[in-house]
């Protein structure tokens, strides 16, 4: 018999160190020899990322013990942190990336010696320039070296950088000496990604691009000729430009090229042929996937993505879809595309192939981020790594639904709708519940539909949260994505207000009881809201850009230090319109209650943007807290700070929404 309680108040099991226990995901999956490799994070562990191996009879291990921490900083987002693969003899290298000093470390886990050192350490006295860092190795054993992206530090602004592909010996030498690492490419591009060299080894390919472009708005495709050696020659463009992006490329077993662009409104797949009598020596493109309005790709926030992997006979393995998305098997002579069976509905983009298997990341609602493997023999998909456990009854897990509301200009927004709900509690029928807004970072990205014990916590204490993806979002196509450019602060803001009136208005939620919150780009949608509309009783900010005008006066890193000029336009040409739209310029509109979390270590959205804001709100009287953690950079990744992170986020809705929470700390809001 379910007990009569007020929303917000339900007990649940679902506490926070059981959500922060299960944030992250794996990610970066492959395969060395016969066994599947990945990284996952471990949250109560300082958040280090483990390397893991499954081995061929089944067992699932990790390989470095701590402090060992398997991720780069490459384009501060990281990318591709290690490879592996199985020497002549039998034994397994494997090179990765350590995040404390970024120095590429060769190891043989089968061995008995530490991992060594094949890259350069930093300099001792802490200073950017100089400073080395490496992404997305590709193992040439024959040669003795490794390939990778090598970005490099030329000042001490975060943006005097330069990036090229290099190759790295794996002896060694290169360890204390900088010169043994043989640049490959020129920096002619601000960015690459890792090479990909084709099966006969006289070819390579890989991504480029410039600012003032992110690499979902225009990219290249670049293919030279390295006849087997480490030197690339005939460099030319094959595919891309400033309005294509090509975000994926790889061979295929008969020496085609695939490759990833959206020169029309979706990201799709595609293919070259090397011909040396041909303009570029390649022939003209040829569409493989569907004529379907589907994304084959997404937004390139790291280095080597992969949202298709070749296989040997032949076939592709793909992920796909509009809003949420699939695996599949696609056939490019036929067109026809083949879904895996099996209860995930969102897959992330890391594949491996070996065989007739593909390896990936998939999740569902009912289900967290878990390795699962597809015999596209057999048909059968199997979870063999990170398996999902729930760890309370899944009857506390929320019941999502995927909605679409309208807005300003009749325009679709598209939102996942999380009821609050328990199995053995509801509200008085007379209530109606409190309801969260959700804005995701990015903001070229998207909330997926997965099971998030963050939503769950909330959820099952009588609080609903609805995941809006605002326009700006990926997954929906190009021109969704693009009503944000240089509308940055409006459309998002609008969106997310219009969500959050309609479910007011059909009687869903409590018009009072409204609350907005985000993390990084969310949180600048969340201060932003806070300044420019009524919706809200309170909100939550999590790591935010305040203050537009800072922030592109070499006030981030490189990678997104021109990213303003698509979401809100060139400073020099609007520069009224940076200072109109920035939230630190408006404090005397806030009048709703805020919580402010951030992390000291972030160099993405320093703490310089929070205590600006605050200076300018003091004596306002607008009540208020601002928490910082200590060793957290942008995304927080330790269990402790989440747990403080979530609490006193809870603490704030009850505060404001009249609910009783003993149960967790009381958030002091100051004034």
């Amino acid at each position: 018999m379910q007990r009569i309680a007020p929303y917000g108040s339900w007990p649940s099991p679902v506490d926070a160190a059981l959500a922060a226990s299960h944030d992250g995901r794996p990610e970066y999956v492959g395969t060395v020899g016969d066994e599947v490799w990945w990284t996952e994070p471990r949250p109560t562990e300082e958040g280090r990322r483990v390397l893991v191996r499954r081995r061929s009879d089944g067992r699932e291990e990790s390989v470095l013990p701590a402090p060992w921490n398997v991720r780069t900083r490459v384009i501060e987002y990281g990318g591709g942190p290690w490879d592996g693969a199985v020497r002549a003899d039998g034994s397994t290298l494997i090179v990765f990336a350590h995040l404390p000093d970024q120095r590429l470390y060769a190891y043989e886990p089968d061995g008995d010696g530490p991992p060594r050192p094949l890259t350069p350490a930093p300099a001792p006295d802490g200073r950017r320039t100089g400073t080395l860092r490496w992404a997305d190795p590709r193992l040439r054993l024959d040669a003795g070296h490794v390939w990778c992206v090598l970005e490099e530090f030329t000042g001490e602004s975060p943006t005097d950088v330069r990036r090229v592909i290099a190759s790295v010996p794996l002896d060694g030498s290169a360890a204390d000496d900088r010169t043994a690492v043989s640049e490959l490419s020129d920096d002619r591009h601000r960015f690459v990604t890792g090479p990909r060299v084709s099966p006969d080894g006289l070819h390579v390919a890989w991504i480029a691009w410039d600012h003032p472009r992110m690499p979902w708005d225009g990219t290249e495709l670049l293919l030279a000729d390295t006849a087997g050696t480490d030197a690339f020659t005939g460099v030319r463009t094959v595919a891309g430009g400033p309005e294509e992006a090509v975000v994926q490329a790889d061979w295929a077993s008969d020496g085609s090229l695939l490759y990833v662009s959206d020169p029309g409104d979706w990201w799709q797949l595609n293919r070259l042929r090397i011909d040396p009598s041909s303009p570029g020596g390649v022939t003209a493109p040829t569409r493989l996937s569907p004529a379907v309005d589907e994304e084959f790709g997404g937004p390139l926030w790291k280095i080597g993505l992969q949202w298709f992997r070749p296989m040997a006979d032949g076939m592709i393995a793909v992920v796909h879809g509009k809003g949420a998305t699939a695996l599949g098997i696609l056939d490019p002579e036929t067109g026809q595309l083949a879904d895996a069976a099996g209860p995930w509905t969102e897959w992330a983009a890391t594949l491996a192939v070996r065989g007739t298997r593909v390896i990936g990341v998939g999740a569902s609602p009912r289900s967290a981020y878990e390795i699962v493997e597809l015999d596209t023999a057999t048909g059968r998909a199997r979870v063999i790594g990170s398996a999902h456990d729930d760890p309370v009854d899944p009857v506390y897990y929320p019941e999502p639904q995927i909605r679409t509301f309208t807005g300003p200009g009749d325009r679709e927004i598209h939102a996942h709708i999380y009821p609050p709900h328990s199995p053995d509690h509801s509200a008085p029928a007379e209530e109606l519940p409190p309801y969260v807004v959700w804005a995701h970072g990015g903001p070229t990205s998207h909330a997926p539909l997965v099971l998030d014990l963050e939503i769950a916590y909330f959820t099952s204490r009588g609080i609903g949260v609805a995941e809006v993806n605002y326009g700006g979002s990926t997954g929906y196509g190009r021109a969704y994505r693009e009503r944000l450019r240089e509308q940055w602060g409006v459309v998002d803001v609008e969106d997310c207000a219009a969500v959050a009136r309609a479910l007011a208005d059909e009687g869903t939620a409590d018009p009072a009881r409204l609350a907005i919150r985000g993390g990084s780009a969310g949180g600048w949608t969340s201060a932003a809201s806070l300044t420019s509309t009524d919706v809200y009783a309170c909100g939550t900010v999590i790591y935010p850009i305040l203050d537009l005008s800072s922030w592109v006066s070499d006030g981030t890193h490189d990678f997104e230090s021109r990213y303003l000029e698509s979401l809100v336009g060139p400073f020099a040409d609007v520069p009224g319109r940076y200072r109109e739209r920035s939230p630190i310029n408006h404090v005397d509109r806030i009048t709703a209650p805020f919580l402010l979390l951030q992390g000291l270590d972030d160099v993405i959205c320093p703490p310089v943007q929070c205590e600006r804001f605050l200076a300018q709100l003091a004596g306002r009287d607008v009540p208020h807290a601002y928490i910082t953690f200590e060793g957290e950079g942008h995304g927080f990744r330790r269990a402790d700070t989440m747990v403080r992170a979530l609490e006193a986020e809870l603490s704030l809705y009850a505060r404001t929404f009249g609910i009783s929470r003993p149960d967790v700390p009381v958030l002091e809001l100051r004034k």
